[in-house]
């Protein structure tokens, strides 16, 4: 995520093991196609047409046709940021050693990423397996000098920005091509984004529990620790523990605090800690993904052998971005329902309806936060219609021979819209909690915050 924020400029190792073995896995993939030897993608046609021989002559113009055939993406482009993060963890994964691509491929990537010569990609077109294969044409047609890039704020043409900057465009040997594009670098990426998001909503939910909680005069025993060690699970404790932490003690002793809040106050921390808990084995699975070999064919170059399979299947990476949008869904319900305790005035503890601040003759006509409420239960409500697991949407396609597929780019799209949806809706909450609490202070001069409340005032 750093490099995806550009705090800090990849850089290409001199020397080491990693790029022993690079070479040699790159050498012997030319060497095999050289006598003759079968390799899918490389001497052989792709997907369903893998029993057509390709002679030698045409395996060069084979691997650049692979890329020009499967330009046909459509849809909005993914951000900058998020293209930015394709590369990168394109280049995680071929770095592993084990993908026959040369060292430097991987040294233009990164001069890519260092330049901040991104390439434009489209986001609808990937079934996730075999891989990202049409978004990831636009990473290997950028190479070759073609389609267009982010540069400097604009979508440019690769090759005007190539010409400007003094580039030349990257000759792809048989086989690299393919290596850059049957991965599921797109899903992960996107997964990456979504898991960073998610790890800043799920503290700032915490908080925004608590600073309703002081706005409503709610119980604050509710999240205490001493309750939470009796159902141990560590997210969920956690999550109580900082909302413990965040509230005043000193505004607890008021006759109005219920001995039972309503579920959306006193369940919070059950509904955040699903996400918290999570958010550990979704990080384990982004990572393991994110650093592993995950093309086809790979090389086993310790034995000089080419192994087939089927590490392109991003069925974990879909799984991840599927349990990732309901677990920020329920937050987003979650807030949904503190914002209504917040406005109505049958709820909030004496508070004005909507959260009004007018005064006199001003009160009749004006109506607070209300039309804010409808847009929350608007948002929340697409953001529980969006998690729907894409993953079980799975079509057979290229004449059947990807007769099972993970959708992991769907999925993991879905769960940026849902994140999208639901930090509109904590920013709504916010405002909310902030103008609740504002006016508890107007009519009550012994509501004190913690410090760490107070600075979200």
């Amino acid at each position: 995520m750093r490099v995806v924020r550009q705090e800090v400029d990849p850089l290409v190792v001199e020397g080491g093991d990693w790029r022993t073995q690079m070479d040699a896995g790159a050498a012997f993939v030319q060497r095999q196609r050289g006598i003759s030897g079968e390799i899918y993608g490389v001497t052989t046609g792709f997907g369903d047409s893998c029993d057509v021989v390709v002679k030698p002559e045409q395996h060069a113009r084979l691997a650049v046709n692979l890329t020009r055939f499967h330009g046909c993406g459509l849809g909005n482009q993914l951000s900058v940021e998020a293209c930015r993060a394709v590369l990168a963890a394109r280049v995680a994964s071929l770095s592993r050693g084990c993908s026959g691509v040369r060292v430097s491929l991987i040294e233009f990537l990164v001069e890519l990423i260092n330049q901040d010569i991104i390439p434009v990609i489209p986001e609808e077109g990937s079934v996730g397996a075999s891989g990202d294969l049409t978004p990831l044409s636009y990473v290997a047609a950028v190479m070759l000098g073609e389609r267009r890039v982010y540069y400097r704020g604009e979508m440019r043409d690769t090759s005007e920005v190539f010409k400007e900057e003094g580039i030349s465009p990257f000759r792809l040997l048989p086989k690299e091509s393919l290596a850059i594009m049957n991965g599921t670098s797109v899903m992960t990426a996107l997964n990456c984004l979504a898991y960073d998001k998610a790890v800043y909503l799920e503290e700032l939910a915490c908080r925004i529990t608590a600073l309703a909680t002081e706005a409503l005069v709610g119980n604050r025993g509710h999240f205490d620790p001493v309750l939470f060690a009796m159902k141990p699970f560590p997210g969920q404790a956690s999550a109580a523990a900082r909302i413990f932490r965040d509230m005043s003690p000193i505004n607890h002793d008021d006759s109005r605090n219920h001995l039972q809040n309503r579920y959306s106050i006193r369940c919070a921390p059950h509904v955040i800690g699903v996400l918290s808990d999570a958010l550990v084995w979704m990080k384990q699975h982004i990572e393991i993904e994110l650093n592993s070999v995950n093309d086809n064919p790979v090389v086993d170059v310790n034995e000089e052998r080419i192994l087939h399979g089927g590490h392109f299947y991003g069925g974990h990476m879909a799984f991840v971005a599927d349990a990732l949008k309901v677990a920020v869904a329920n937050v987003a319900d979650l807030l949904d329902r503190q914002l209504a305790l917040l406005v109505d005035s049958r709820t909030n503890n004496g508070l004005p309806k909507n959260l009004s601040g007018a005064r006199g003759e001003a009160i009749t006509i004006n109506h607070g936060l209300k039309a804010l409420q409808i847009g929350v239960s608007a948002w929340t409500a697409e953001a529980l219609k969006g998690t729907m697991p894409a993953s079980v949407f799975s079509r057979s396609t290229e004449s059947h021979n990807q007769d099972k597929v993970s959708m992991g780019t769907i999925a993991a799209r879905d769960a940026l819209r849902v994140i999208e949806l639901t930090v509109q809706v904590a920013a709504a909450c916010l405002i909310s909690s902030v103008q609740a609490v504002q006016l508890r202070a107007r009519v009550e001069e012994l509501l004190v915050l913690t410090p760490v409340l107070q600075a979200m005032l």
